[in-house]
C-alpha cells in the first residue's frame, strides 16, 4: 500500500498558506511593491502613494519663515506702489502707464498682509533651503535682461536668460537648453521684429 512521506514540504505535503509553488519564505511575491525592482510605484495604492508622499516632501516652514516670506511680498508690493504712482495713474476711461501696476501691487500688499495674519496656522509651506533661491535667481536674472534690452537689445539677453533658466533652474541637458532657447529667441524675433514691426529694442 503507498503512503505519503510525513516529511514538511515533502511531496506528498500541502502547500503552506499564502506561499505559492514558486515562493520562498521570506521573499515578497510577484507584484507586491516590494518585489518591484523599479520601486513598484505602479503598484501602490493610493493611500500608499500619499503615505510615501507624506514622507518624503521636505519640512513644513515655520511661523519665523512664513512671516519673513509674507513681509518680503509686501514689501516688493509696496515698492512696485510707489513706482507705479510716480508713473501715473490716470482713470479708467483713459489710463496712465501706472495704473495697472497701481492695481497689481495693491493686491499683492493685500495677499501679503493676509499671508502675515493667517500664516501663523499654515501647514503648507516648506521650509527654507538651497532651492528656494531659484526664484530669487529668477527674478534677478529677468531685471537684468530687462535693464540690458536698451542697450544691446533683447536678443543676447534673452537667449542667456533662457539658457539660466532652463539648465540652471530647470536642469535641463544642454542639448536641449541650447535648442529651445535659440528657437524662443528666433520665435520672438519674427513675431515682434518681422512681423509686427514693433519698437522692442533689438540688435540685428
Amino acid at each position: 500500500m503507498k503512503t505519503t512521506s510525513s516529511v514538511p514540504g515533502g511531496a506528498g505535503s500541502a502547500p503552506s498558506a499564502g506561499n505559492g509553488p514558486d515562493e520562498l519564505p521570506g521573499v515578497p511575491p510577484a507584484g507586491h511593491p516590494e518585489g518591484n525592482p523599479n520601486g513598484g510605484l505602479d503598484e501602490l495604492t493610493p493611500e500608499q502613494l500619499a503615505a510615501q508622499w507624506e514622507e518624503e516632501k521636505p519640512p513644513a516652514a515655520g511661523a519665523l519663515a512664513n512671516a519673513a516670506s509674507s513681509l518680503a511680498v509686501i514689501a516688493v508690493g509696496l515698492g512696485a506702489l510707489v513706482l507705479s504712482l510716480a508713473m501715473g495713474l490716470g482713470s479708467l476711461a483713459a489710463p496712465q502707464p501706472g495704473l495697472w501696476p497701481f492695481i497689481i501691487s495693491c493686491v499683492m500688499v493685500a495677499l501679503g498682509a493676509f499671508q502675515l495674519i493667517a500664516g501663523r496656522r499654515n501647514r503648507d509651506a516648506e521650509k527654507f533651503t538651497r532651492m528656494s533661491t531659484a526664484p530669487l535667481t529668477g527674478l534677478v536674472t529677468l531685471a537684468l535682461m530687462v535693464a540690458l534690452m536698451p542697450v544691446i537689445g533683447f536678443e543676447l539677453p534673452a537667449l542667456v536668460l533662457c539658457i539660466i533658466w532652463m539648465r540652471f533652474l530647470g536642469g535641463e541637458t544642454w542639448r536641449s537648453t541650447l535648442l529651445v532657447s535659440a528657437v524662443v529667441v528666433a520665435g520672438f524675433y519674427g513675431i515682434f521684429v518681422l512681423a509686427l514691426n514693433t519698437s522692442i529694442p533689438h540688435l540685428f
